[in-house]
């Protein structure tokens, strides 16, 4: 008689229960066993390993292989470090990852052999998807949604994902309530929404993994180029794609490349700005010519994790090399240095009138812009999420500018915190980026969604005003939903 043991699945954010800890214990295994009667005593001094834990450390597991043990110990909610008698192998990067980097540390994919590795460990996603994954075979056609959430996602996550459209969706709190996963649990969800997935027949395990990838490869050191950047761009691109003129005009493949190229557009990037790379000789500035630096930097890292995956390599090769090559464009407008260029071109088509969405170069030119608004469209979000945006990529400037005078560099324009403020910064922001953009925007594509943004900016322009003057605090910051909103400004 076989008999099998369902063990409970704890949340890395939840400590072990106390009744669990007072009982102190361990699961041990050895090279040979008996499925029936007393073990062999001889075989008690050939175990293999043991799975224990210990009362005194609430978030530690012991796991003993082979002779070596090895600690996995929760120090974060999502932060998940390896610990091993025979060493400590650091993580790939290290707190500036800009400094004395080498290339082939950042571009390099082989797997080491012996003992797990972090970066092997971060990958690793939940047992339950990877067993839900498997058991779905590729190519098979579904006649209901798939089930995209087990039982580490259900609640909360759940329900803000029926609501995932909404302009006041709450990145922040979701990416909480999956654990530091938003970006590859948004990002599932929506190419499962819009069924992608079985319209290109994606590998559900290649996808998953594909995805847990990008996350993993952006920085979680930065407070603002992050993974959670990442996700809140894909929702906001997810809510543009919605709007009356681009669904109904954008094919499958648009949404498809829509979505990858707003949750990859700022991968692998290092928490510093182009012209830092360029001032400090950066191996990447010298690769790319000084020309779209980062772009470039994380359109090629997109492509080596679809390389690595093979995601799309059931396709005919031409359609993957240009779907690669599709994506490089979208990723590269983003390019804030390229701004008045794309700015002047979409402004230009609006006064001719001549952009034709039955068009595949217009339709491509529509997703960049998209695509730009949705990377800078902090400032139009409401008061409390601008707010926290706002603070966590001016401390990112700031911790730039800190880098520049430790090491006698000139410091770069926004990034000293003796002569700039995160009002001033966003003020400018505001008006010299995000109001001509989303005028722009509004004029494409004027609907509730536009208004709503165009809103939002002009509150949260005049709240960092009142900071500024000192006029008022945030408590007297309520958005009253009356109050009208700018239709646009000029462009420096």
């Amino acid at each position: 008689m076989e008999v099998c043991y369902q063990l409970p699945v704890l949340p890395l954010d939840r400590p072990v229960p106390k009744h669990v800890l007072s009982r102190r214990g361990a699961i041990s295994f050895s090279s040979s066993s008996s499925l029936f009667g007393a073990p062999d005593p001889r075989q008690l001094s050939q175990r293999r390993g043991a799975i224990s834990y210990d009362s005194s450390d609430q978030t530690a597991l012991y796991i003993r292989m082979l002779g070596a043990c090895v600690i996995f110990k929760q120090l974060f909610s999502r932060d998940v470090r390896v610990r091993s008698q025979a060493g400590f192998e650091p993580e790939r990067r290290g707190s500036h990852p800009y400094l004395s980097i080498d290339f082939q540390t950042l571009h390099s994919r082989a797997e080491y052999s012996g003992a797990a590795t972090g970066r092997k460990i971060r990958r690793l996603f939940s047992f339950q998807r990877h067993l839900h994954s498997i058991r779905l075979p590729q190519g098979t056609s579904y006649s209901t949604p798939l089930h995209i959430l087990d039982e580490d996602y259900t609640g909360q996550a759940k329900c803000m994902l029926e609501k995932v459209g909404s302009w006041n969706f709450d990145i922040f709190l979701f990416d909480r309530l999956t654990n530091g996963n938003s970006l590859v649990t948004l990002t599932f969800h929506l190419l499962n929404r819009f069924g992608l997935i079985e319209l290109f027949q994606l590998d559900m395990v290649k996808l998953r993994r594909f995805l847990v990838l990008v996350q993993d490869d952006y920085h979680s050191q930065n407070p603002y180029h992050n993974a959670v950047h990442a996700a809140d761009v894909t929702q906001a691109m997810y809510c543009y794609l919605k709007e009356p003129k681009l669904s109904r005009s954008l094919t499958s493949c648009d949404i498809l490349l829509g979505l990858l190229a707003a949750a990859t557009h700022d991968l692998d990037h290092p928490g510093v700005n182009q012209p830092f790379l360029i001032k400090t000789d950066h191996y990447l500035a010298a690769l790319y010519r000084n020309s779209s630096v980062l772009e470039n930097h994380h359109w090629r890292s997109a492509v080596g994790l679809l390389r690595e995956t093979e995601l799309f390599f059931h396709l005919p090769a031409d359609d993957w090399l240009n779907m690669e090559r599709q994506l490089g464009s979208l990723i590269l407008a983003t390019d804030i240095s390229r701004q008045n260029e794309y700015l002047s071109k979409f402004r230009t088509h609006l006064d001719q009138e001549d952009l034709c969405l039955g068009s595949a170069g217009d339709r491509h030119f529509v997703l960049q812009m998209a695509l730009k608004c949705a990377d800078i469209c902090n400032p139009c979000r409401p008061w409390e999420l601008s707010k926290q945006w706002s603070e966590k990529v001016t401390e990112e400037f700031f911790h730039q500018g800190e880098i520049e005078k430790q090491h006698k560099l000139e410091v770069s324009p926004l990034c000293d915190n003796q002569a700039n403020t995160i009002g001033n910064i966003q003020i400018g922001f505001m008006t010299y980026v995000v109001e001509p953009l989303f005028a722009e925007w509004a004029r494409f594509s004027d609907t509730r969604l536009s208004q709503t943004m165009l809103g939002h900016l002009g509150l949260n322009k005049a709240s960092w005003s009142g900071l500024q003057t000192g006029s008022m605090d945030e408590s007297d910051l309520e958005e009253p939903a009356s109050r009208t909103s700018p239709q646009g400004s000029q462009e420096s």
